[in-house]
């Protein structure tokens, strides 16, 4: 179906302003998204997303309508599955969490726009190329398989670690850059040369790897939809709550231990869906004398019914399963020991001794855990030496009730918890030891003051 230019010019202009509200609003001032923040926004992005589809299904029928929230639904768990390697590059580039949000929205913005361009190529094939059905549905199927063996094998994560390495050493190749973080600057004076800083380098390996996921996402909604501006309108609106999703469901990410088995279905579904399309649409001599080939074509409203099953079964699956079960018992022990160590006496002792108890009800489903999630509990952000500290703290407290006294004084030989009583942390609010966290200080005062030198003799 052909959209007039208007309608085009309109919703390109919606896009960019919704992004520039975000950029205003939001990302300009560094800051740590509360998750009441996070969830309040994410509602409004998804609302508007749901508010423009029905107003496609009202507008353009019915067909139009299913073909954009079939293609939405697929596009945002694609893109739900992306946070997890964003993830990663944030971890890698120990980018502070109060400066996130930035790289985050620069990843969307570069996102749409290099998608949109991929959209267009694919169009163009599309409608001049009648076997191009067949190379994304044989894409898809491999895709789908590739992703079924790299989670049975565990590699997936550093396949995207190398991936987004490769981006980042080919612009250190060409262009000088930093090591240390200049605040949110991407250019910062170093030894008396301008260089690029890590907050550039992040964006570069953001971008990159996008780009690698949009190979497989964008056949995979030409596989439900040819018009093209459903399939660029599904893919922006997928992607335009994406920031603040993260912050939002960050620490439900790594309880979606399926999530990839569930996308590998979609993608396989829809890949077979393209193939038999190709098979019906066919012009290749080589099939069937180059003859349509009479097979089922399946419907959207049968593709939607199947995307939506897939994820939720993926979801409930994940959350349920006994490796998510066991992932949310030390999420959660993770939490409440923060919270206990971190809790002075200026607050209520009764709330205190709540958090106690409830981190012990959470250590001892840790401590039930099968012998092959062991191995995922004591490597899961220093859970085992933060739950150490905790009872540490909470001997000597009793200790002092037993004396009459209260006192917030910290018991000697505690590894995570610093001095003044809070857990030490890295950039990204992971907990680690407090002598790493007093080498990385010392690592970035001496970096400042290297920083400051050279930037006064460059101006000099």
């Amino acid at each position: 179906m052909s959209v007039p230019p208007v309608i085009w010019i309109l919703t390109i202009v919606l896009i960019l302003g919704l992004l520039a509200f975000d950029y205003v609003f939001h990302v300009r001032k560094a800051h740590i998204p509360t998750i009441g923040e996070a969830a309040l926004w994410t509602g409004i992005y998804q609302g508007i997303a749901l508010l423009f589809g029905i107003t496609v299904f009202v507008v353009g029928g019915p067909t139009m309508g299913t073909e954009f929230f079939a293609g939405w639904v697929t596009e945002l768990a694609l893109s739900v599955d992306n946070l997890f390697v964003f993830l990663i590059i944030l971890g890698a580039f120990a980018v502070p969490r109060q400066d996130q949000q930035k790289v985050l929205l620069f990843g969307i913005a570069f996102a749409i726009i290099a998608r949109g361009g991929m959209i267009a190529i694919g169009a163009v094939a599309i409608d001049r190329l009648s076997f191009a059905f067949y190379i994304f549905g044989a894409f898809l199927l491999y895709t789908a398989v590739k992703m079924i063996i790299d989670e049975l094998g565990g590699d997936a994560d550093e396949d995207e670690e190398q991936k987004d390495g490769i981006f980042v050493r080919l612009v250190k190749k060409v262009l000088p850059a930093s090591d240390e973080f200049d605040g949110d600057k991407l250019f910062t004076i170093e030894n008396g040369k301008r260089v690029l800083t890590p907050m550039l380098l992040v964006m570069v390996a953001i971008g990159g790897t996008d780009l690698l996921f949009a190979l497989d996402s964008i056949p995979a909604i030409f596989g439900l939809t040819q018009t093209t501006y459903i399939v660029f309108t599904a893919t922006a609106f997928s992607l335009l709550g994406l920031r603040q999703m993260f912050f939002l469901i960050d620490g439900l990410l790594d309880r979606l231990v399926y999530l990839s088995y569930g996308l590998s279905i979609i993608l396989a579904f829809i890949g077979v869906k393209l193939v038999l399309h190709a098979l019906h649409e066919n012009e290749l001599p080589f099939i069937n004398g180059g003859e349509h080939v009479s097979v089922p074509e399946v419907t959207t409203g049968l593709s939607l019914t199947v995307i939506i099953v897939t994820l939720t079964v993926t979801v409930l699956v994940s959350l349920l399963s006994p490796k998510g079960r066991a992932q949310a018992a030390v999420n959660k022990a993770h939490s409440e020991a923060v919270a206990y160590v971190e809790m002075t006496y200026e607050s209520f002792e009764h709330r205190r001794d709540e958090m106690y108890e409830r981190m012990l009800e959470h250590e001892r489903i840790i401590d039930g855990l099968p012998a092959k999630f062991q191995d995922m509990v004591v490597a899961e952000r220093n859970v085992v030496e933060l739950l150490a500290d905790a009872h540490k703290v909470h001997r000597q407290r009793v200790g002092f009730n037993k004396l009459g006294e209260r006192s917030d004084e910290q018991p000697e030989g505690l590894v995570v918890t610093r001095p003044d009583g809070l857990v030490a942390k890295d950039p990204n609010d992971n907990v680690i030891t407090v002598a790493e966290q007093e080498k990385v200080h010392a690592k970035k005062q001496a970096k400042r003051l290297e920083r400051e030198q050279a930037r006064a003799a460059y101006r000099a």
